[in-house]
C-alpha cells in the first residue's frame, strides 16, 4: 500500500535525539532555542517561539492580541477543526468567509462581506501547502484595522511573491507527525514584533518572566529539547524535500490533466507551493467513498481533508459564538475533495502507480 503520508527519520535525527538524552536535559532548553533560530531563518521571521503543538500556537497567538468576549475572528470553514477550536478557546466569536476553489484559501470578496465592526482578527488558512492571496487579505486587514493571524500549519516554507507564510502577520505552524517538518507534536509562532515575542515566551512558561516572577496568568505551552532535536536535521534537508514534492506534484499533474470534470491542484502565479497535500476535486457524478475504496483496491491510500465545513458538526451548530455564513464554495469543495500521495518518499514507479490507480478508479465510476 502506498501511504498518503509516511514518516522516515534518518540516523542524523537519531543522533540528535541521542545527544539530548545523554545530556540529561530533555525539557525546553538550548536545542529548542536552536530550533527557533533555524526556523526563523527558514521563513525569514524576526522571532520564532516554539510551543507544544499547532493548536497551542493558534491559541497563544490570539491570546497576545488581547481579544475580549464578543470580538470576532474571520476565518475559513474549510480547515481542520483546530482552527475553530483555537478561536473559541481564546474566548472570541468566529465568523466564516468563503474560499476560492483555485487555492482552497479565503476569498477576499467574501472576507469583505464577512467583516463587521466587531471583527478584530483576520485568520487566513494556508491549506495543503500554498498561501492565500496575501496582497488582497493584507489590504483588507490594513483598511479595516484588523490584526492578521496566519494559520500556516501546513505551509512551512510556502511563499507569496517571495515572502514566506507566517511573515505577513502573526504566523502559526504545526509540526504534527504528518507535516512536512515534524516533531511528533509541536508548534511555533512567528512574529516581527519584539514585545509580542517577549509576551509569548512568558505566556508559554506559566507566566514567568524569571523564576517565580509571575507577570501574567500563563500556561505550560513549552516544547521539549527532545522534540526540537527531531526537527533540526529535517530543516537542513528541507529544500531537497520540497523539490521532491514539487517534482512529484508536476508528474501527477502531467499524467492526470485533461480528464473531464477532474480539478487538479496547481501552484498559482507568484506563489511557492510546498505540496503538503495533492488534493483533487472529483467530477460531480463520482462517489468519493467508492473512489477511495477503488484506490485502496489498487494499493493506493488517500485522505479526505476535510469532509464538511467545520461549522457543520454537532458541537458547533447551536453555539452563538460560531456564526454560520453562506459559504457555497467551501461546501462544494468539502463534498468533492480527496488527496492522493505526493510526499518525498515516493519513487517514479510509485507516481506511475498512483496515476494509473486514479485513472482506473475514475474509469470504473
Amino acid at each position: 500500500m502506498i501511504p498518503i503520508s509516511t514518516v522516515q527519520l534518518g540516523p542524523d535525527v537519531e543522533a540528535r535525539v541521542l545527544d539530548v538524552l545523554r545530556s540529561g536535559s530533555i525539557a525546553q532548553g538550548p536545542v529548542v532555542a536552536e530550533f527557533e533560530d533555524r526556523f526563523a531563518s527558514l521563513v525569514g521571521a524576526r522571532h520564532a517561539i516554539a510551543v507544544n503543538n499547532g493548536t497551542t500556537a493558534l491559541v497563544a497567538a490570539l491570546s497576545v492580541h488581547h481579544l475580549r468576549p464578543g470580538d470576532e475572528v474571520v476565518t475559513s470553514p474549510f480547515t481542520f477543526i483546530a482552527t475553530l477550536n483555537a478561536i473559541l478557546e481564546a474566548g472570541a466569536t468566529v465568523r466564516f468567509a468563503d474560499i476560492g476553489e483555485h487555492d482552497f484559501a479565503l476569498d477576499a470578496e467574501s472576507v469583505e462581506s464577512a467583516v463587521t465592526d466587531r471583527t478584530k482578527v483576520l485568520m487566513p488558512v494556508h491549506l495543503f501547502g500554498q498561501t492565500g492571496d496575501m496582497d488582497a487579505l493584507v489590504r483588507i486587514a490594513e483598511d479595516r484595522g484588523l490584526s492578521l493571524v496566519e494559520d500556516a500549519a501546513q505551509a512551512h516554507g510556502a511563499a507569496f511573491r517571495g515572502r514566506s507564510a507566517g511573515t505577513f502577520g502573526t504566523g502559526c505552524f504545526s509540526f504534527y507527525a504528518t507535516k512536512n517538518l515534524t516533531t511528533g507534536e509541536g508548534g511555533i509562532i512567528t512574529t516581527a514584533d519584539d514585545e509580542m515575542a517577549r509576551e509569548l515566551k512568558i505566556l508559554r512558561n506559566q507566566g514567568m518572566q524569571a523564576r517565580y516572577e509571575y507577570v501574567m496568568a500563563g500556561h505550560n505551552y513549552r516544547m521539549t529539547d527532545l522534540q526540537a532535536a527531531l526537527a533540526l536535521p529535517q530543516i537542513e534537508g528541507y529544500g531537497e524535500q520540497i523539490s521532491r514534492r514539487q517534482s512529484n506534484a508536476a508528474a501527477l499533474t502531467e499524467r492526470l490533466q485533461g480528464i473531464a470534470g477532474l480539478v487538479l491542484p496547481r501552484e498559482l502565479a507568484d506563489r511557492r507551493h510546498v505540496w503538503h497535500q495533492y488534493t483533487l476535486l472529483l467530477p460531480e457524478p463520482v462517489g468519493r467513498q467508492e473512489f477511495a475504496e477503488r484506490l485502496r483496491d489498487y494499493g493506493v491510500a488517500s485522505g479526505i481533508y476535510y469532509p464538511k465545513p467545520v461549522y457543520d458538526y454537532d458541537p458547533y451548530r447551536e453555539r452563538p459564538d460560531v456564526i454560520r455564513s453562506e459559504t457555497p464554495v467551501a461546501e462544494r469543495v468539502a463534498a468533492r475533495c480527496i488527496s492522493i500521495p505526493v510526499h518525498q518518499h515516493l519513487s517514479e514507479r510509485d507516481i506511475d502507480h498512483i496515476a494509473d490507480a486514479v485513472l482506473s478508479a475514475l474509469a470504473a465510476s
